[in-house]
């Protein structure tokens, strides 16, 4: 009886559905008893409703606090803060330290201690024990080595931030270093090592092999991968020696993105005022002050890529090319318009559809890309220090072209100093202000933002005032700021095969130019 009535009613509903339709169809009208179209007839969706009560927003004092608050701590370490509410937040310490200072020191230590990161402690004593108990606030962790920034950060919930920040305290002032971390640690950087030459995309050997070029043996310049034969010879004792000269309170900032900058100053604090450190206090090494000088050069490496990818479908056999200047520091007001400039050059592969960095309207692009076939790859990168710059372009092509791809290189730089079209200047502007902003939509960009910028300046420009700057970026500003890059020499990192790479003098000679035309060579014998 039950299933007949269920039955029967969905039929009824069914027939009803169909007399709708053909109601629908003949034009009569169909009530709806909550359509808003009969309730109110006439109110535009730009108006509120009649009865519904207005919206009360939360509102903070000022401009919505985005100045960063900077505290310095009596043992001078500072501590910086952005608000940012929400759940949850993201803290860390950067530490004035990396690869540019390992000159009195066993090339690699910054590599290894990236990976001995998030190790036992005194209070934990394994890697799994800090997992859990990050794991316990939601937490996630990650440490970052660059040529002179040392980062370790971890976002977690904000009411687990004085454990989070006890944490960090014993992660980077009283790590264990046991026999077993470092051996783990050497396998990790010799696999590292051995994927970095193996990997299809050379880009990280380039930019490697560029700096080496551009800053022979001195600070930017030195190995930032530890060295094969230095894998065995790094223990704990040239690690505690590096730790003493370069983990020092004054060389440190404890940054935060998410929470009330008191609360953070408190937890600094408590945990990393007057810590002592593993290492103890004993005799330190002097620390390098060495500013970067500029050399200009060539780095070769012969390789055959011809099976650098095996499989059904592998990559093509080609010889990368990197050809950089010097720019300037991230100090100088120049660096506004050299960023501007290495916007504008963009570029990417050969079937890159855009995107920031190698848009289709970009020179590299339009004037590269799109006209030589041959070529996968033309990008332009801009590496910025506190005391020097490079800009390079990375291009990629068949072996037997690599002349002509090297001087259609030297023809854009040249290029880089002509006219600057007011159409594409803006274009290069507006994307540059919205890469900018659509990056420090994310909290741990934020953090990072403001972490490195006090550690080079004890203080942060706000994005509005970055943006205000690039605004201000004239076809001249380009102008200038290129006529210096190429009175100086040039920066050239080769990679594959390099039977027809021009000579370094050739190279130099092109960009010294008016047209940037390579010179000239006859073959008496082919």
């Amino acid at each position: 009886m039950a299933a007949a009535t269920v039955l029967a009613a969905s039929r009824l509903l069914r027939g009803s559905g169909v007399w709708q339709r053909s109601r629908l169809r003949c034009g009569e009208p169909v009530s709806r008893r909550f359509s808003s179209s009969i309730a109110y007839p006439n109110i535009p969706l730009s108006l509120p409703l009649p009865g519904v009560p207005k919206p009360v927003f939360a509102t903070v004092d000022g401009q919505e606090k985005f100045e960063t608050k900077v505290t310095t701590l009596d043992n001078g370490l500072r501590v910086a803060s952005q608000n940012k509410f929400g759940q949850f937040c993201t803290v860390g310490i950067l530490i004035n330290s990396g690869s540019r200072y390992e000159a009195k020191h066993l090339s690699g230590i910054a590599h290894f201690l990236e990976k001995l990161a998030f190790s036992s402690t005194d209070e934990f004593g394994s890697k799994d024990e800090i997992l859990l108990a990050l794991e316990q606030h939601g937490g996630i962790c990650d440490c970052q080595t660059s040529r002179d920034t040392t980062m370790y950060a971890v976002s977690a919930d904000t009411r687990g931030l004085d454990t989070v920040v006890g944490l960090l305290a014993g992660v980077v002032l009283r790590p264990r270093l046991t026999d077993e971390e470092l051996e783990m640690t050497r396998m990790a950087v010799q696999f590292e090592l051995e994927d970095l030459n193996m990997r299809p995309d050379p880009e990280p050997l380039l930019t490697e092999m560029i700096h080496e070029a551009a800053y022979r043996g001195n600070t930017v310049g030195l190995h930032r991968f530890c060295p094969a034969e230095n894998i065995a010879r790094i223990d704990r004792e040239a690690l505690w020696a590096y730790l003493r000269s370069y983990y020092t309170p004054d060389r440190m900032v404890l940054a935060g993105v998410g929470m009330e900058h008191e609360y953070l100053v408190a937890c600094a604090k408590k945990h990393l005022l007057g810590a002592q450190p593993a290492w103890g206090t004993g005799l330190t090494a002097p620390v390098d002050h060495s500013v970067a000088q500029y050399t200009g050069g060539i780095v070769k490496l012969e390789r055959d890529m011809s099976n650098i990818s095996p499989g059904p479908s592998p990559f093509p056999e080609l010889t990368h090319v990197m050809v950089g200047l010097e720019s300037c520091s991230f100090l100088e007001p120049d660096f506004i318009p050299f960023a501007v400039l290495n916007m504008m050059m963009g570029g990417g592969g050969s079937f890159s559809a855009g995107g920031p960095g190698k848009g289709m309207f970009t020179r590299l692009y339009l004037n590269v890309l799109n006209r030589h076939h041959w070529m996968y790859n033309a990008t332009s990168y801009h590496h910025s220090y506190e005391d020097t710059g490079l800009l390079c372009i990375h291009a990629s092509a068949d072996p037997r072209q690599v002349r002509e791809m090297v001087e259609i290189l030297t023809k854009e730089f040249v290029l880089m100093g002509g006219a600057v079209d007011p159409v594409e200047l803006d274009r290069a502007k507006t994307q540059l202000t919205s890469m900018l902003m659509m990056n420090l939509e994310s909290r741990p960009v934020i953090f990072e933002d403001v972490g490195r910028q006090v550690l080079a300046t004890n203080a942060r420009k706000l994005p509005h005032e970055l943006c205000e700057l690039i605004r201000q970026v004239q076809p001249t500003d380009i102008q200038r700021v290129t006529a210096k890059m190429l009175r100086g020499k040039p920066a050239v990192a080769a990679l594959g095969d390099l039977t027809n790479l021009p000579s370094y003098e050739h190279i130099q000679t092109a960009l010294g130019s008016k047209d940037g035309r390579l010179p000239r060579t006859y073959r008496l014998f082919r």
